[in-house]
């Protein structure tokens, strides 16, 4: 008996300390949950410097508008990630023909952004109001600064010269302002736009003037994307080498004469319509009529090189890579 009643009083004692136990980590635990993030993960607010670099020209961001027009831009950067990622890895591919281009014009190599950001390094990039090409230019201003477009070749879509035509620009923009980040806003909204808003509101620079959102944003989405680029892994990007989109080599057939079907052409090539298309976008039929004392070169890749292959990735710049 006495056995029974020394086992009844351990089973009484354990009872009471489970459930002091088990109230007292009830409380805990809606504590703890109450401090609980509503989110999986953690955004931290990404640090802002005092100043940052444009061009090679400084620009503070000590007063409070410029400061929070960048803020937006590189926590923008930073947090969309499959968009700032897949920048990256266009970027690999468009970025060895885009600088060499621009360095040759006498064009500042942050404008390669401006490249990007205008059309996502999308070779088809095809906007509500019809520009088109990486450089999205409008129809009337791609025949302006020498781009041939017709309903079969279009050379917005041509990366070498639309980025001749976007030097010509740019160019011809800074002679009148002699800024570089005051150019980069009138490839925005037009050189007559900003020209006109500069008189109007009695200012030198497109950064103190009051603008529509979109180009009020232009010039510090160049600048936080420049920012992101010289140090990915800072900002969260991890890339390795495979995961960068390699420059496809191309050899280049010189045509002086009408094309009837590019299909049956692509194919003397060992390629199909599809490919042909690929690497010359700007041909925007199924077949290429050709003026007397005219001709067209056309990229051909080798069918080897359509193929994946790691060790053929070459890194544009090391800095993009996982240290």
């Amino acid at each position: 008996m006495r056995y029974y009643n020394y086992l009844l009083l351990l089973l009484s004692v354990g009872l009471l300390c489970f459930l002091a136990v088990f109230l007292l980590g009830s409380k805990d635990s809606g504590e703890v949950s109450e401090q609980r993030p509503y989110v999986s993960s953690l955004t931290v607010s990404v640090p802002i410097p005092d100043e940052v670099e444009f061009c090679g020209k400084k620009i503070k961001l000590d007063r409070i508008d410029l400061r929070e027009r960048y803020d937006r831009e590189i926590n923008s950067f930073t947090y969309f990630h499959s968009t700032t990622m897949l920048y990256f890895k266009r970027a690999n591919r468009y970025f060895p023909i885009i600088e060499p281009i621009l360095k040759e014009n006498g064009i500042p190599d942050d404008f390669k952004y401006l490249c990007m950001i205008e059309s996502n390094l999308d070779i088809r990039s095809v906007s509500p109001a019809r520009a088109v090409g990486l450089w999205q230019f409008m129809e009337d201003a791609g025949k302006q600064f020498g781009l041939e477009i017709t309903n079969e070749v279009d050379e917005r879509y041509h990366i070498e010269k639309a980025t001749e035509a976007a030097c010509r620009y740019l160019k011809s923009a800074y002679s009148r302002y002699g800024d570089w980040a005051t150019v980069a806003a009138s490839y925005n909204a037009g050189m007559g736009r900003i020209s006109s808003e500069l008189k109007k509101q009695r200012v030198d620079s497109s950064l103190d003037l009051l603008l529509v959102e979109e180009t009020s944003r232009y010039v510090f989405r160049i600048m936080a994307a420049r920012q992101i680029f010289a140090q990915p892994y800072r900002y969260g990007f991890i890339l390795k080498k495979e995961n960068l989109y390699t420059q496809v080599p191309v050899q280049y057939v010189e045509i002086s004469s009408d094309v009837s079907d590019l299909a049956a052409f692509a194919q003397q090539y060992d390629l199909n319509y599809m490919q042909l298309k690929e690497f010359n976008p700007w041909l925007r039929d199924t077949k290429l009529k050709i003026q007397p004392g005219k001709s067209y070169r056309i990229a051909i890749p080798k069918k080897e090189d359509l193929y994946y292959n790691a060790d053929k990735v070459k890194v544009h710049d090391s800095r993009w890579l996982h240290p």
